[in-house]
This record gives structure tokens, sequence and C-alpha cells, in this order.
């Protein structure tokens, strides 16, 4: 039988299939180009103007889908960075349970074995004359030693509390650049398709040339991401499957089976790894509280310079006690157990959930830009087919609007200087004939000055023909 693949081998194999379909993704557009302009020779002058309506409707459903595509994968983004902190809350939390269980055990057994056995030796001088008192002592020596011993049997979380330090470190250091990446990806995003947008509405080639090189660019960050995301997305589920045997069998090494067992699934019937040490513990302090206040009653008003350290012993006995509840509540295993909890809900629900909307993201990306792509060529060759028919049209066409740009920019002094020309002929003519009826020029004029008012030129063929003055065609 063949032997399945490692989890590193399936995460490069998911690469791979993301990188054929980059490669797949940029050998269409090539193979679309190339035709696109193969076409366009063999076409007759006639038909090689593209409809601008197809161009347009392109542009505008590469538009929609770029900005749903960004909606998305803020979502997206959101959700994962929601679902990371959640999980690193949980660690720190967990983290801060262990370390205080190491502590309380460490303050505890340095009580017992240096602050207890320099109380008992100066009370053995002092009780030295009664032997029962000075048996006491050693009974309680015994004790102390006793709960050192349990409290030794106890796991060292020290080494396991390190690891996680270092683990919530690195992933918070990786999600803080991803999120920011993605936000920039975002950026860039919008950047490009506002490009488009500006390109296609000034017809200017300068922006379409920027946003084919970013557009390119924005395609294969969009396959590379969709690449990294689904890794992770298949990475993390593959975890969130059976989460405890790889716990177990990461801290194999370091803490016994029955302990992890115990915080990972926390079931009642389950007995306490611990329940024998805090009780022994819990009992030999008792004793150790029982024996030290019979002494105060009976031993201090014989021996009045024990005091100091017979209520020394007592304080120390009551610290001991508050140490222990602290210690049995860390311990239990429904803190932990809720972290752990915690941690899973965070990077198995919010996080894959976050991953999968990137993916989807990537994706309309990938296909708003392939879009966009495939219709510059031909905003290109509708710029270029509009340029041409300029140029065809006939300079002096008073419809020609390329025309009337040149006369807004070029001075009018020939025409008035021929309309003044034919009026003075106009003057010399009706001096040979009758006066004809006289026709008022105030609409004329009037409409000449509004012309000029309002940014217009004085154009004669503006005027209208009704009080123009113009003679009888011959």
């Amino acid at each position: 039988a063949d032997c399945p693949l490692s989890p590193s081998q399936s995460l490069l194999f998911l690469g791979l299939v993301a990188a054929v379909c980059l490669g797949l993704n940029l050998l269409f557009l090539t193979v679309y180009l190339i035709c696109l302009c193969c076409c366009k020779r063999d076409q007759e002058p006639e038909t090689k103007r593209p409809h601008s309506c197809c161009v347009t409707w392109m542009a505008v459903t590469a538009g929609l889908i770029c900005c749903a595509a960004v909606g998305i994968g803020f979502y997206g983004n959101s959700e994962t960075n929601d679902g990371v902190y959640q999980l690193l809350y949980a660690l720190d939390h967990a983290n801060h349970t262990l370390t205080g269980i190491d502590s309380l055990v460490a303050g505890t057994t340095l009580q017992m074995r240096v602050g207890l056995e320099q109380h008992l030796a100066r009370l053995n001088e002092l009780l030295a004359a009664r032997g029962d008192y000075l048996q006491t002592l050693k009974f309680m020596q015994q004790l102390a030693g006793s709960i050192v011993l349990q409290l030794s049997g106890l796991p060292v979380w020290r080494g396991t509390s390190t690891d996680l330090t270092a683990l919530a470190g690195h992933i918070a250091y990786v999600e803080y650049y991803r999120w920011l990446a993605y936000l920039l990806f975002f950026i860039l995003v919008l950047t490009v398709c506002l490009l488009a947008c500006l390109g296609l509405a000034k017809r200017s080639r300068c922006l379409l040339t920027t946003m084919l090189c970013c557009g390119l660019l924005t395609l294969i960050l969009s396959w590379a991401s969709m690449a990294v995301d689904t890794a992770a997305a298949v990475g993390t589920s593959d975890f969130c499957v059976a989460p405890d045997k790889f716990i177990m069998n990461q801290t194999e090494s370091d803490i016994s089976a029955e302990v992890v067992h115990y915080y990972l699934y926390c079931d009642q019937s389950l007995s306490n790894p611990f329940q024998q040490a805090l009780t022994v513990f819990q009992r030999s302090l008792t004793t150790m509280q029982i024996q030290i206040q019979g002494l105060i009653q009976f031993a201090l008003p014989l021996f009045p310079t024990a005091e100091k350290d017979l209520l020394g012993v007592q304080q120390l006995l009551n610290s001991s006690e508050t140490s222990l509840h602290q210690l049995t509540a860390m311990l239990d295993c429904r803190g932990l157990h809720k972290d752990y909890l915690d941690a899973l809900i965070g990077i198995c629900y919010d996080g894959v959930e976050g991953l999968l909307y990137l993916v989807l993201f990537s994706l309309l990306v990938a296909a708003s830009f392939s879009t966009i792509i495939c219709a510059t060529p031909r905003a290109w060759k509708h710029f270029a087919g509009r340029d041409r028919d300029y140029d065809d049209m006939d300079e002096e066409d008073p419809f020609n609007p390329q025309a009337r740009r040149i006369a807004t920019h070029n001075p009018v002094r020939g025409q008035l200087r021929s309309f003044c020309s034919y009026s003075s002929s106009l003057g010399s003519q009706s001096s040979l004939h009758p006066p004809a009826q006289t026709i008022s020029n105030a609409p004329v004029s009037e409409y000449m000055n509004q012309a000029v008012l309002f940014g217009g030129n004085p154009r004669y063929e503006n005027v209208p023909l009704i009080g123009r003055g113009s003679p009888p065609p011959t």
C-alpha cells in the first residue's frame, strides 16, 4: 500500500496546485490577448471598432466583483484576527495559571524547609527542659517533611510555560504582519480598480498601462494569498479534527499522559491525579495547626520567651493553608479546560471561517482582474478608433466636435472681418436701391452678447436667420 502524504507534503501540494492555477490563468490571458490581436488584424476596417457597450459592462462587472471581494476580505481578515487573539488570550491565561501553580509550590516548599525549620530549631532550644514538647516539635518537623515530599511530586510546569510563552509570541508576531499585509493588499486592490475606472473615464492610455502592470501584480498576489490561506485552513482543520491527540504527542516527554488526559477531557468520572497529594497536604497541615495550638495553650505560660516563635509558626501554617486552597483551585481541571476550549473555538471556528472568506476573496479578485485585463485591449482599440474617426472629419465642418474645440481656442477675427466687409458691401448696395423695410438688429446683437457672456463665440452662423439681413440668392 502507498504511504499517505505527511502534513508538510500535503500543504506543499496545495501550494503547487495554486501555482498551477496561476500559470493556467496567465496562459489563458496570454492566449486571449494574442488571439485578440490576430483577429483584429484579419478583420475589415469597418469591423475593427469594438463595441463600447461590451467594454463598459465588463468594466462595471469587474468593479462590482472587486468591491464585493474587498468587503468579503475585510470580514475574513477581521474574523481571522479575532480567532487568533482569542487563542492568544487563552494561551496567556493558561500560562498565568501554570506559572501560579509553580509559584505557589515553590513558595510553600520554601516556607516549610526554611521558615518552619528555623522556628522549630529555636523552639527546641527554648523547650529543651520538657521532653513531651520536644516530641511534639519533632512530629511537626516530620509532618513538614511529608508536605514537602507531596509538593515535590506535583508536575513542574516551568518548561511548558516557557513553550507557551514562546508560541504565543510567535503567533502574535505572525498575526500582526499577516493582518497588516492583507490591509495593504485591500488598499492595492481598491487603488487598481480606481485606476481602471479613471483610465476608462478619461480615456487615458497611461493610466490603463499602469493599471495593467498593477493588475498583473495583484493577480499574482491573489493566487499566492489563496495558496497560503488554503494551506493554513487545511492545516488548522487537520489539527481541529483531533487536537487532543496532537497535544498528547507534543507533551508526552514533559508531562504524564494521565495529567494531560485529565485537563483535556475534565470528566467528572476521571479521578484527580493530584487528589492524594493535596489530601496529605491538608491532613498534615491540620495536624500541625492542632499541635501548635496546644503548645501555645500549655507551653507558652511556662516559657514566655517562646511566644515569638510559636506565633511565627502559627502564622506560617495559616499562610500555607491559604496557599493550599489556591493551589487546589488552580490544579482543578475546570480552569485549564476552559482555556483549552476557548483556544479551540477561536482557532477552529473564527480562524478557519476567516481563512475561508479570505480564500473566497482571493478567487474573486483573480476573476475580477482577469476580466479587467481582458477588457483593457478592447478599450484601447476603442480609443484608437475614436481618434481615427476624429481625424477623418472635416475640420471646417461646424458640427465636428473637434473643429468646435479648435474654434474655441482660435480667434475669430477672420469671421468678424468677413462679416464687417459684407456689411459694408451691403451698405453700398443699399445706397443704389430704394430703402427696404427697416429690420431691427436688436435680437442679433442681444443674441451675440448673450453668447459672449456665457462663454460662447459670437460666430455668425450661430445667429438666427431672422434678423440677419442676408441678401436673396442670385
